[in-house]
């Protein structure tokens, strides 16, 4: 199994990958916004997806958006071929794309709304935060890209303050803080620990 940055040289899949994502969502019976294989094809163009092939067969797929003058970008599309699911390769392409996106797009608050807990749990685990919408983008050609999901009357409902999907945000201003502080503490810790191993040795040597 391969999982590469996608290039002109994969838009032989983009039929392939817009009936998975199809099917997927009436599978699931849940919201996943159709996408066309001309936009798909313009992903890989631009170096914003990655693909995972067995040999010459599809087999999974995500790609980058990116909004609000590239403030935020979203991995979005995450699909696996149902002839490659069950073996983990969601996960492994989930922490590609989002390495991807971390390198290409340094500076960008990464975020993702969606119905699977699968998904919420590896975005979790890559450092993602439960958030309102309103901590996410106000591009609304973002949200207008909801338009093709079946639930989409309930985000116009709401003034999409909220929908069926989760909101989740990986910040990584935030995360560079937290990283500190950890690193800070890690460093108070260990000049602890040799101030209270000196005077114990000192103690020690008192003792004799």
């Amino acid at each position: 199994m391969e999982i590469v940055i996608a290039n002109k040289s994969h838009s032989v899949y983009a039929e392939i990958i817009c009936e998975t994502i199809a099917e997927a969502a009436k599978v699931r019976g849940t919201g996943i916004a159709k996408r066309k294989p001309e936009y798909i094809i313009t992903k890989m163009e631009n170096g914003n997806a990655v693909i995972a092939l067995d040999g010459d067969k599809f087999a999974g797929f995500c790609y980058i958006e990116q909004w609000s003058h590239g403030k935020f970008v979203a991995n979005s599309g995450l699909i696996v071929h149902p002839d490659f699911r069950n073996i983990g390769l969601a996960k492994q392409i989930k922490k590609k794309i989002f390495e991807h996106s971390r390198t290409k797009f340094p500076n960008a608050k990464v975020f993702s709304i969606t119905t699977g807990l699968a998904v919420m749990k590896m975005n979790s685990e890559l450092g993602y935060k439960p958030v309102t919408f309103s901590e996410l983008t106000d591009d609304q050609t973002f949200w207008n890209g909801c338009q093709t999901c079946k639930n989409y009357d309930v985000l116009q409902r709401t003034e999409q303050k909220m929908c069926l999907c989760t909101g989740m945000l990986y910040d990584p201003l935030k995360e560079e803080q937290n990283t500190q502080e950890h690193k800070f503490d890690k460093k108070v810790w260990t000049r602890l620990k040799s101030i209270k191993q000196t005077r114990f040795l000192k103690k020690e040597k008192q003792n004799e």
